[in-house]
């Protein structure tokens, strides 16, 4: 299964200089609860914003430089591969975590969305691309717990594909 796993605000911003423009705790520890023991696909400059691989995970870096190489991952140059594995392993799921690009790549193979949505406006530079909601179904909402440390009105969506 290829899940794409993000958080986005009302104006689909998921980035801003290549880094998160809000601090939400509770979308950090749902990230990762989803994605320890997992499989988790990134582009290279994901991978680069993140100061190396993320522990206790597969990490697989999507790269169309043919130099690129990060120690402790997996590095691919197509999303064929992606798709490849994934018809040749159904019960597995694969998180694509990022970026932009590899959204939009993968967007048309994904199974399933897990999208925190944040309801809140933030400066952006990189967007989770338009998809096509009738061809999904909404299948889990849960609302997150705004405090202190976590300052905004979110939700935690699952929608899968139709």
């Amino acid at each position: 299964m290829i899940s794409l796993l993000f958080a986005m605000d009302e104006n689909r911003v998921i980035g801003y200089e290549n880094g998160l423009p809000w601090q939400l705790p509770n979308d950090l520890k749902f990230f990762k609860e989803l994605t320890t023991s997992q499989t988790v696909i990134m582009g290279r400059k994901t991978f680069e914003s993140m100061n190396g691989p993320l522990p206790n995970r597969e990490n697989i870096v999507l790269t169309q430089n043919n130099q690129f190489e990060a120690e402790g991952c997996t590095v691919i140059h197509s999303i064929e591969d992606v798709v490849k594995w994934n018809k040749e392993n159904p019960s597995k799921e694969y998180f694509v975590i990022g970026g932009e690009e590899i959204f939009k790549l993968i967007l048309p193979d994904a199974d399933r969305i897990y999208m925190t949505l944040i309801k809140a406006s933030f400066k952006g530079d990189t967007f989770f691309p338009h998809f096509d909601e009738t061809k999904w179904q909404l299948t889990k909402e849960t609302k997150g717990e705004k405090n202190e440390r976590n300052p905004y009105d979110y939700f935690f969506r699952q929608y899968d594909h139709l």
